[in-house]
């Protein structure tokens, strides 16, 4: 009973994390400091920078289908489709779903199929509005939010498993 109650807390702790991170992204921002505005003084006594080194610039900009956005994505996707199937089987076994979310549409496959396609969209959703407000941390921060949170999901459906 523990465990359960525990659970709950923590999935609805997972769920307030992206909203939260919503509202914040401005403690987030990636810009640069315009007083520095990139150079590294060598004597930091001096009144006038004796020598000036200027740093390389970091990129500024990635294309949001990259590499890295890829794998997390594919990731996210089968994350979902393993959280789907383990569900799925639980409910089928006499199971109960604990999110009351996911309840609502637990009742039938299709509702089920939607939600879980629902909540990958969702995630590629707000990483690409945080890759076009610049935000970037933040962009991948929600993938990685994510894929921690149906692992979790993943673990707590497979060791709760009813016969």
């Amino acid at each position: 009973m523990l465990i359960t109650r525990f659970s709950a807390i923590l999935q609805q702790t997972a769920r307030a994390l992206l909203p939260a991170a919503v509202l914040c992204c401005a403690a987030f921002g990636q810009q640069r400091s315009s007083e520095n505005s990139g150079l590294l003084y060598s004597d930091s006594t001096a009144d006038p920078p004796a020598a000036i080194t200027a740093l390389p610039e970091a990129p500024t900009h990635h294309s949001f289908w990259d590499r890295e956005n890829i794998v997390l994505f594919g990731t996210i996707a089968g994350l979902s489709a393993a959280d789907f199937a383990a569900t799925r089987a639980n409910l089928q076994s006499g199971g109960k779903e604990l999110d009351p979310v996911t309840r609502l549409f637990g009742r039938s496959t299709a509702g089920l199929a939607a939600n879980f396609t629902g909540e990958t969209a969702g995630v590629v959703g707000i990483s690409y509005f945080f890759h076009k407000t610049g935000h970037h941390k933040l962009e991948r921060l929600t993938s990685l939010i994510n894929i921690s949170a149906s692992s979790f999901a993943i673990t707590y459906d497979l060791s709760h498993r009813t016969k």
